[in-house]
């Protein structure tokens, strides 16, 4: 029997097939991986995907070998893997959504007999695997919600503090001169960490229910870790503002009490940083830099 592959299409469907997986595994990660590294994932995944009709040798050690190295290139190329505890739970993760994704197709594909010719070829397969990634994203399917909050150690001149965090998309705090994200630390957890004499002041405007707006004293932390299902985050140079108030229920979290509220823009590339149309070009985000800003 003779078939006809081309090596075009093969590519093209793998390329964006890769792309909705690799979206969906970033979306549990709290988007670490940003568009460019999402796209070079999946063309290396796509490219390795062809190599077992390059090779010589059984199929089925082809077939294994590309999708190993395709699998592997992947998730490293993607994401900030940091060690093999967080590429093992990266590859649960993919290959949850993979499966999810290739069962519910074939379902649909049963389903419908009369238009199986078009639901099998390249439109269709892109464009059930389009509908598909819609409907685990808008539904959450494969996300913990007890995801949402982590172990942090946050670092000043030598000195480390443990905190119990809870990442908000409710925070969209940001420092009014660099349009960075900024993270919250109650009171108590600050004067342990800052001691007196706190350098790099600024000003934190905020408004919330309850309070049409306000200001929170806000610091540049020289270091923050956070840890959360075996993978770690390491950032630098991350704006917090001091709450004083305690901060201590998680709501609907079911989770135990926090004293730490994450900006989940610290999660994207660069920090999550928007420029403003007035920012100094100079602003070099030091200690000193913009002292009394509000």
């Amino acid at each position: 029997m003779h078939y006809e592959l081309y090596v075009d299409s093969l590519f093209l469907i793998n390329f964006i097939m890769n792309l909705y997986l690799l979206m969906l595994v970033n979306r549990t990660t709290f988007r670490a991986a940003g568009p460019w590294r999402i796209l070079a994932g999946a063309a290396v995944g796509a490219v390795c995907f062809l190599l077992p009709l390059l090779l010589e040798g059984p199929a089925a050690v082809k077939l294994f070998a590309g999708i190993a190295v395709g699998t592997v290139g992947m998730l490293c190329i993607t994401f900030p893997v940091k060690g093999l505890r967080m590429f093992l739970k990266l590859l649960e993760r993919l290959v949850l959504y993979s499966f999810g994704t290739g069962g519910a197709m074939l379902f649909l594909i049963r389903c419908f007999p009369g238009i199986r010719g078009y639901l099998t070829g390249v439109l269709g397969i892109l464009g059930m695997g389009g509908i598909l990634y819609l409907l685990f994203q808008r539904t959450g399917w494969g996300r913990n919600p007890e995801h949402n909050t982590c172990a942090a150690v946050l670092s000043k001149d030598g000195k480390q503090m443990m905190a119990r965090a809870l990442i908000d998309s409710g925070n969209s705090l940001v420092e009014p001169v660099s349009g960075r994200p900024v993270c919250i630390v109650d009171r108590a957890l600050f004067d342990s960490l800052w001691g007196s004499g706190g350098k790099g002041f600024r000003v934190i405007p905020y408004h919330s229910i309850g309070r049409r707006k306000g200001i929170l004293p806000g610091y540049l932390l020289p270091g923050l870790q956070l840890e959360m299902e075996d993978m770690k985050y390491v950032f630098t140079d991350v704006y917090i503002a001091v709450s004083e108030e305690m901060i201590s229920g998680t709501g609907d979290t079911g989770a135990e009490s926090v004293n730490m509220i994450i900006n989940p823009g610290i999660f994207t590339e660069k920090g999550g940083r928007r420029r403003r149309q007035n920012e100094r070009h100079n602003d070099s985000e030091s200690d000193n830099t913009g002292q009394d800003a509000v």
